[in-house]
């Protein structure tokens, strides 16, 4: 089995099994139909996956070609074992994606894109995969500099990209999860109840908490914002209010259409 396959079978198994956790453990039910917005969701995020894979596999290939037998990037040059240049690999990519994720944030050009993610009326495992494929083209791009510049590691890539997958998928989820469980999980990592915050219509709860695997960033950066009562948490942004206009359709031509907040 290669590593396309392997990150493949654990990306839709990790979406099934999500999704049974929230039939029957949901944080809380859903005013919209679970149905439309899946046939939303889904697709897109198989477009995204599809022209990803043709534009990347091959790039990457060879990038990690390149770096194995040319011993090229930084993490080589220090002259590192192999387990270090595993670990430091993906903090390294899990950095990247937290300032790339910031930046999708504060760039309008960037906003346009990512807004696709954030106009779920309502937050569950789907929505992790609700990205436009403008946004993960560009993102795949920063991850080929990054990976090349760096010299990781395939195993530390491949081991990144099934751990980022997963986390995702976990803290997007509308699982009841015990608070004091999330409050010790959210000293390294990203519980759902942390990211909810972020895909509150508020703006300024909004832009914070920007971490995918560690907390760390946040908390070091000084973009974590807690205490928000969860209940309270209105999904989505203020410009696209309208479910019927969230379709599939919509969500492809979202970022050329107007501005919004």
């Amino acid at each position: 089995m290669n590593n396309e396959t392997l990150k493949l079978i654990l990306y839709w198994s990790g979406l099934l099994l999500f999704l049974l956790i929230e039939l029957s453990f949901s944080y809380r039910a859903s005013r919209y139909s679970k149905i439309r917005r899946w046939l939303a969701n889904i697709p897109i995020s198989i477009i995204s996956g599809v022209m990803y894979y043709m534009l990347y596999a091959g790039l990457l290939a060879s990038v990690f070609t390149l770096i194995e037998t040319d011993k090229l990037g930084m993490l080589n040059n220090l002259g590192l074992s192999f387990g270090w240049r595993v670990f430091f690999g993906i903090l390294l990519l899990d950095f990247v994606i937290y300032v790339w994720h910031l930046l999708n944030h504060e760039m309008p050009l960037l906003w346009r894109f990512h807004r696709v993610h954030h106009c779920d009326l309502y937050m569950d495992v789907s929505t992790a995969v609700r990205f436009h494929p403008g946004e993960i083209l560009l993102s795949g791009l920063v991850r080929l500099m990054v990976i090349y510049s760096f010299g990781i590691p395939l195993f530390a890539y491949v081991l990144f990209e099934v751990l980022v997958n997963i986390a995702i998928q976990f803290h997007h989820s509308s699982i009841k999860i015990n608070p004091a469980f999330e409050n010790l999980w959210q000293l390294l990592f990203v519980p759902p109840s942390m990211h909810r915050i972020h895909h509150s219509v508020k703006i300024k709860e909004r832009d914070s908490n920007y971490g995918v695997i560690f907390s760390l960033w946040d908390r070091f950066i000084g973009t974590l914002t807690t205490g928000i009562d969860q209940k309270g948490i209105v999904t989505g942004i203020g410009s696209h209010r309208k479910f019927e206009k969230l379709g599939l359709k919509d969500l492809l031509l979202m970022p050329f259409t107007k501005k919004s907040l």
